[in-house]
């Protein structure tokens, strides 16, 4: 039986990279975003197995209904790959734009919840899977990640609590939590500082969005009794930092 993927943040990176790999393994795939042409171009290359949706996680309404309006077969979502997220730039918070605090905080918590909601009733109905695209930024702080790790320490605890209140139905949560991976996330981050990105990930050889897809897949296709809770990843060449001490001169 051909199992059915829906990914959110398919147009790039960890998302775009999960589908193909999803894909090539056999299943179907609902592929959301918010860049038309890059859905385009991924369905010209997976083929009928992958259908695009034009989607925004900040728009609770919309995605209601695009659960709503899933068609046919496509309507029949067996695992959930809550991937979609961003990260407001590395400013102190008490410096930062406040507008774009509250776009990371929409489109990582609020967008994430209504529509892990709207999917459940399927899930449960197929004894399916939710994968969160959490991160280590929920667990480790850092200067200039205030929001962005407490979306991520959300995330993280959202899936824990949803284990507890999905016990018995046989639906699969787990919190995938990595480390540094390049992807376009961090010249995003950066406003489209290519050079900035670059020097971030410079001599340290990253993870890759392929690394991450691929345990996805693993998990997505360990045994129905076994269930992942949290898994975290770290480059070999990113370790824990100690805690940072500002000493007065």
């Amino acid at each position: 039986m051909t199992k059915t993927a829906f990914i959110t943040g398919a147009t790039s990176g960890i998302g775009e990279a999960t589908a193909r790999i999803l894909v090539n393994d056999g299943w179907n795939v609902i592929g959301m975003g918010r860049r038309k042409d890059r859905l385009i171009a991924l369905g010209n290359d997976l083929g009928g197995a992958f259908h695009p949706i034009v989607g925004d996680m900040r728009d609770i309404d919309d995605l209601q209904r695009i659960v709503r309006q899933l068609p046919g077969s496509w309507a029949e979502v067996d695992l959930l790959v809550n991937n979609a997220g961003l990260a407001p730039p590395m400013d102190d918070f008490q410096d930062a734009d406040l507008e774009a605090n509250l776009n990371a905080m929409h489109t990582n918590m609020d967008g994430l919840v209504a529509l892990t909601r709207a999917l459940l009733p399927t899930l449960k109905e197929r004894r399916g899977a939710i994968i969160n695209l959490s991160s280590v930024a929920g667990s480790y702080p850092y200067r200039g990640g205030a929001v962005y790790g407490a979306t991520k320490a959300f995330l993280t605890q959202f899936g824990l609590s949803l284990r507890s209140d999905l016990s018995g139905t046989g639906v699969r949560v787990t919190s995938i939590e990595p480390g540094m991976v390049e992807t376009e996330f961090t010249l995003v981050r950066n406003g489209g500082d290519k050079a900035a990105s670059d020097a971030l990930y410079a001599d340290m050889d990253p993870m890759t969005a392929e690394d991450i897809a691929a345990t996805i897949h693993w998990v997505a296709s360990l045994p129905p009794h076994l269930n992942i809770n949290r898994l975290e990843l770290m480059p070999t060449n990113q370790s824990f930092a100690g805690f940072a001490v500002h000493r007065d001169s």
